[in-house]
């Protein structure tokens, strides 16, 4: 997977300007692109994976600065065994496959989600991945794997209280960068746009705080068909929008 090493440099002639820094991807639409086909949901997956390889390299090279992917809910559990067993075998696959080639373009990895219950083998990899890639200093690849927000939010809450109840914090100095600081995103700056695919319209659990001035995207096509010019389409439309976090309309004044 090439990636460009220097997010920060301009995007071709004729790409998109103003491009936002953070995207984040909800990667719905796998198992129906699958379906449509006559397929075993498992070949949408594999296709999915695809398409993410893809949607990495083409964001590094128009300069996304941090991209952020969905890619196992911690509700996801409750998917038929087989299916999850399948899923933590391209997790594997990813990790042997790509994880050397992130690195040598630069790339960081940084997880978010709940660790304390995941099966050792899974969780060595994901720090394997973390580890290797610490250092670097290119796009950013935050991957959500055994999240949820509401999950994440509880754990900041219960870091914060411990640290009131230990006496090193007080409740009245609690404040929204402090809460900020103690999700699993705790340093990066929140998405400018989220991207959902397969034609569902709402977050499912993703980012809930950090959301709270970001632009969406939706749009119909299943994850295994998104593709640099779907990415080019969100990004054009986001370019497009007045963000005014909660202000006026220059126009309307």
């Amino acid at each position: 997977m090439s990636v460009s090493p220097n997010p920060q440099a301009p995007a071709e002639s004729g790409s998109i300007g103003n491009l936002p820094k953070h995207v984040a991807f909800i990667m719905d639409g796998n198992g129906r692109w699958a379906t449509a086909r006559g397929l075993p949901r498992t070949e949408g997956h594999r296709q999915g994976l695809e398409a993410l390889r893809k949607t990495i390299r083409h964001a590094g090279k128009v300069g996304i600065r941090i991209v952020t992917i969905y890619s196992f809910s911690s509700e996801n559990w409750n998917r038929p065994a087989t299916e999850v067993s399948f899923l933590m075998g391209l997790l594997k696959r990813f990790v042997q496959r790509d994880l050397s080639e992130l690195h040598e373009a630069n790339v960081r990895i940084r997880v978010i989600g709940g660790r304390s219950d995941l099966e050792p083998g899974i969780l060595a990899l994901l720090e394997e991945a973390e580890d290797l890639t610490r250092k670097n200093t290119g796009l950013d690849l935050v991957v959500a794997f055994n999240y949820g927000a509401r999950d994440e939010i509880v754990r900041a809450t219960q870091h914060l209280a411990q640290r009131v109840k230990d006496g090193d914090l007080r409740v009245e100095d609690i404040s929204e960068d402090m809460v900020s600081h103690a999700l699993d995103t705790g340093g990066l700056p929140d998405p400018d746009l989220i991207i959902r695919t397969s034609g569902e319209i709402r977050l499912s659990n993703f980012l809930l705080w950090q959301a709270a001035y970001s632009e969406f995207y939706f749009c119909d096509l299943n994850w295994p068909d998104f593709d640099e010019a779907a990415l080019d389409e969100a990004l054009s439309c986001f370019c497009n929008r007045e963000r005014r976090y909660g202000g006026v309309d220059a126009k309307a004044l």
